[in-house]
């Protein structure tokens, strides 16, 4: 018999209909039912399945081809706008919710007739074959994509990612009921995603953003809706998986726990580390789990010797606050009693003649933060701590005030964070002890404790001073706030985040602020 080779799909010509034939998909019959000799194509493997009974279409095994006529004509698939088609092509055309079959019957090449509207044939082109036939199978094709590529409706494609991420563009020019399938032929989409791409302007899943497998042995059916929502991914009893996933966009803001002031002439502590970005540009992947870790403040230091003790211990950095990929450091440890300031996301004070610690450590573009002040004199207060706006101040007396924090509209109202604590003031002095840093630092002391900063803030701890047995302030704890599109917002978080809205419509937005450590899954 003979084999009708159309490239990507073929079918196989196998004369008249016989009851003791084992016919598979794609094969050609022709077949008399009462007076009518039709053609018909295999959709699935037979043997003594007749095409049709009485005028009744066995539309388990076969799909009508052409009424009462043989036909050799070439099948070219779902019609598609941009290709030319001749004389005696034939296609499948989904109108009105009705997929039929036609041939294309004028003599000039011509591209962009489709074959009917509102039920109407365009008969100048068109002539219809048959009306509600049944889709042709998909046709697996036997060399693994491991490389880009743009598919075919009605294909089926193995794609090896094992040297990396492999992008598809989807068909140009779908119809309604277009259709392609996708598998992961090495198990290894979960390390090298497959990644859908929507040729331009149709959409995946009701967004122009890209979609992707990220899951080992997944395996996609995707159907073209239409332009409003365009592919979809739908299962069946051949394709169970349904792992596409989309990325989507957010904004957030990192601010790492501040740290603790020293507790003898005490150095004010650095403030926590502070990361944003100031518009949705940060991408994050639907349908995965994101670990939020909010930064605790830094405990102060203490004076366990008294006044004028030696090698008492400075404030203890703050807890880095993380989220995804973003990490914000602790804020440094406030010295004391002669102790350098420690470097952190913004650094702590210097006390007595000792150096501030170096901010935005480690090392970030944007810088997390600043420097803390250094104390340039024996008999001096401690320095101020730094703060994500500004340096802490050095001092060579009294006790200095913490750099001032940054502004951020993220929750949709201006909140300034991340200021560092003031330094303590010298107990001979009678003078003034530092103030804290706009931000949540917190205010040094000139007679005794530090003053601990505010939780969820990420401020810097208030030196204490040299008088007895002082203890350094406590830093604020940092915070963690994520803003996206509502529509994209998923719903499921742990730590108790506060949710809010602003916005309306397409343009609402969902903000997540964690004061607490926990999670969101995208």
């Amino acid at each position: 018999m003979a084999t009708i080779d159309l490239g990507k799909i073929s079918f196989t010509q196998k004369g008249t209909w016989a009851s003791g034939t084992a016919y598979t998909a794609k094969d050609v019959v022709q077949y008399t039912d009462g007076n009518d000799t039709s053609s018909y194509v295999a959709i699935a493997s037979s043997t003594g399945q007749a095409p049709s009974t009485n005028g009744t279409l066995n539309s388990s095994n076969w799909a009508l081809m052409a009424k009462g006529a043989a036909i050799g004509s070439t099948y070219q698939s779902t019609y598609a706008s941009g290709t030319t088609y001749n004389k005696g092509d034939v296609v499948q055309y989904t109108d009105s919710g009705v997929l039929s079959t036609f041939i294309f019957v004028n003599t000039t090449p011509t591209a962009g007739q489709t074959p009917s509207t509102g039920g109407t044939v365009n008969t100048t082109y068109w002539s219809l074959l048959a009306k509600g036939t049944a889709s042709v199978a998909i046709s697996w094709q036997s060399t693994a994509k491991t490389a880009n590529f743009t598919a075919s409706a009605s294909e089926g494609y193995f794609v090896d990612t094992n040297g990396g991420s492999v992008t598809i563009t989807t068909p140009a020019s779908p119809s309604a009921g277009d259709e392609f399938i996708v598998a992961d032929l090495r198990g290894t989409f979960g390390t090298n995603p497959v990644i859908f791409d929507g040729n331009g302007s149709d959409k995946i899943k009701g967004s122009t953003d890209n979609s992707q497998i990220a899951e080992n042995y997944g395996s996609t059916r995707l159907v073209y809706s239409g332009a409003t929502y365009g592919w979809l991914p739908v299962t069946s009893a051949s394709t169970a998986s349904e792992p596409l996933v989309s990325p989507y966009n957010i904004q957030y803001l990192v601010v790492g726990g501040g740290g603790g002031a020293g507790g003898d002439n005490g150095g004010g502590g650095g403030a926590g580390g502070m990361r944003f970005n100031s518009s949705r540009d940060f991408e994050i992947l639907g349908g995965t789990t994101y670990t939020v870790t909010v930064g605790s403040g830094g405990l102060g230091g203490t004076n366990t010797n008294g006044q004028g003790g030696t090698n008492v211990p400075l404030g203890a950095n703050g807890g880095d606050s993380i989220f995804s990929t973003i990490t914000s450091a602790g804020g440094g440890g406030g010295g004391s009693a002669g102790t350098a300031g420690a470097a952190g996301g913004s650094g702590g004070g210097g006390s007595q003649n000792t150096a501030g610690g170096s901010g935005n450590t480690p090392s970030t573009s944007p810088s997390q933060g600043n420097n803390g002040g250094s104390s340039t004199a024996t008999d001096s207060g401690g320095a101020g701590g730094g703060g994500a706006g500004a340096a802490g101040t050095s001092t060579g007396g009294e006790g200095a005030n913490g750099g001032a924090g940054t502004s951020n509209s993220i929750t949709g109202s201006a909140v300034t964070y991340a200021g560092g604590g003031g330094g303590g003031e010298r107990q001979s002095d009678n003078g003034s002890a530092g103030s804290g840093g706009s931000g949540g630092g917190a205010n040094g002391s000139a007679s005794g404790n530090g003053i601990n900063a505010v939780d969820n803030l990420g401020g810097g701890g208030g030196g204490g001073s040299q008088y007895g047995d002082a203890v350094g302030g406590t830093g604020g704890s940092g915070v963690v706030i994520l803003r996206m599109l509502t529509s994209n917002y998923s719903g499921t978080t742990t730590g108790s985040p506060t949710v809010t809205t602003t916005g309306s419509g397409a343009s609402e937005e969902t903000i997540l602020k964690y004061t607490a450590s926990g999670s969101y899954t995208a």
